[in-house]
């Protein structure tokens, strides 16, 4: 009689020992999800500096770029061909947003080609080159670009393909052409998507 009561002791405790881990392991990874989601909430509502202008979380995307010093051409070029409410709709979008250094890299004319009204269907394909839908924060590419042994491939809003790669802790574009750009400011939070300032324009294959 007694090993049997022996035998049951110990077998509750082997169970409330189980239990009790158990419990201490859920509460644990319970507590790594709440701060992984605090950390994610704190992100979403910082304000980042981008050409000289904070950049607002509660404010769409183009609320927040036509503050930035260094998007007045990206701006014009999105009123010239007349994209100013779908980036001002709900998406949400992910922006790749090249500076007006990135868009002077291109060759002499250029620009000014690209502005007039004749070629608005031209400049809508390559700025929604720049937009892939969804929010696509730095980490989800580097989690793609690593899930992608080393390249993440994004379809952009005008059917085109963008490759995403690392170089180093800096994510890269390869456009259709070949070209390379670099991301220089990432997660720039808008209240419709989010915005990653890139170095060089992306374009199409034309």
């Amino acid at each position: 009689m007694k090993i049997s009561n022996t035998i049951k002791l110990a077998t509750l405790a082997l169970t409330l020992g189980l239990t009790t881990s158990s419990f201490a392991q859920d509460g644990a990874m319970e507590m790594k999800k709440d701060k992984k989601m605090m950390k994610n909430e704190k992100m979403m509502m910082e304000t980042k500096m981008v050409g000289g202008a904070e950049m607002y979380p509660n404010k769409n995307i183009i609320e927040n770029a036509v503050n930035s010093k260094d998007h007045t051409t990206l701006v014009a070029a999105v009123k010239a061909a007349e994209l100013v409410e779908t980036l001002k709709g709900e998406g949400p979008f992910t922006v790749f947003a090249p500076t007006n250094e990135a868009f002077e890299k291109l060759p002499k004319g250029t620009v000014e080609t690209l502005l007039m009204a004749e070629n608005k269907a031209k400049l809508q394909s390559i700025l929604t080159y720049h937009v892939v839908a969804g929010k696509v924060s730095a980490m989800d590419l580097m989690k793609m670009i690593k899930d992608g042994n080393g390249k993440a491939e994004l379809t952009t809003v005008n059917g085109g393909t963008l490759t995403a790669m690392l170089k180093g802790k800096k994510v890269q574009l390869k456009d259709a052409a070949g070209n390379i750009s670099t991301v220089t400011i990432a997660d720039v939070n808008q209240s419709n998507g989010i915005i990653h300032v890139i170095d060089a324009v992306v374009l199409p294959g034309m």
